[in-house]
């Protein structure tokens, strides 16, 4: 049987993340991956249960949503992601067989804190469509990063940005690119981890019940609150994991 502290520490976590994501459609591995790496977990481990327990969100998220959602928009976009995701598994292998537990956790901090700070200043004029150029640098980053360190979001988000695409087209739209890409993804995670990233799975799994109804609040909040307001209160929890995970050796001497 799982430890109880475990399963309630991981639940908590994924709880805290499947939220914000439900509700602004953006930043659960950007809260999640880091908050399970001061639990002492592993970037695989923190990625594939932040895989498993998006699989109801997202299958949610696209089901609500799907009158806004443009099949169209989502085909060369999932392919460039599910690509460049085993470059980015190739690189995490290497980093974790060379760096410690705090250096790896400086780096995650150091992302999420450039991630949150690109997207408070990133203030593009939306257009009905942009350059596919953009599309082939956001898509293929987005995959390596979510292979790298679990957080492919942000890249996605300043491409959706770019765009003048209401609430609902842009939370369609991020649902559908993780959905498409969490099969792929799950996969290589077990290929290339085996047991390191099984209890993490299986401790998701088990939170699944409790993460379905936080989705279900989630969704609701997100077009209750409204877009602006979601991603304050986001950035600002952003900005102090960021920070706390470049302290990460000074917290622990």
């Amino acid at each position: 049987m799982p430890d109880l502290i475990n399963l309630i520490g991981i639940a908590a976590v994924l709880s805290v993340g499947i939220f914000v994501q439900s509700a602004a459609g953006f930043a659960a591995g950007l809260l999640i991956v880091p908050m399970l790496l001061w639990l002492g977990y592993s970037i695989p481990a923190a990625s594939m249960a932040l895989l498993v327990a998006t699989v109801p969100q997202n299958v949610m998220g696209v089901y609500s949503l799907r009158d806004a959602i443009r099949p169209s928009k989502l085909l060369w976009p999932g392919i460039a992601r599910i690509a460049f995701y085993p470059i980015g598994i190739s690189v995490l292998v290497v980093i974790e067989s060379t760096f410690s537990v705090d250096r790896i956790r400086q780096l995650v901090g150091a992302a999420v804190l450039l991630s949150t700070i690109a997207i408070m200043l990133y203030r593009p004029h939306p257009k009905p469509s942009i350059a596919a150029f953009w599309g082939w640098i956001a898509f293929p980053l987005s995959g390596f990063l979510q292979g790298l360190i679990g957080m492919g979001g942000p890249a996605m988000v300043f491409w959706v940005q770019a765009h003048d695409w209401n609430t609902r087209q842009v939370r369609g739209f991020l649902f559908s690119m993780y959905l498409i890409s969490l099969g792929p993804a799950l996969a290589i995670l077990l290929l290339k981890f085996g047991e390191k990233v099984i209890p993490a799975a299986v401790l998701a799994t088990l939170s699944l019940p409790a993460l379905l109804i936080v989705t279900w609040f989630g969704l609701r909040f997100g077009n209750w609150l409204g877009k602006e307001r979601l991603r304050r209160v986001t950035l600002g929890l952003l900005l102090l994991l960021g920070l706390v995970g470049l302290a990460s050796p000074w917290l622990r001497s």
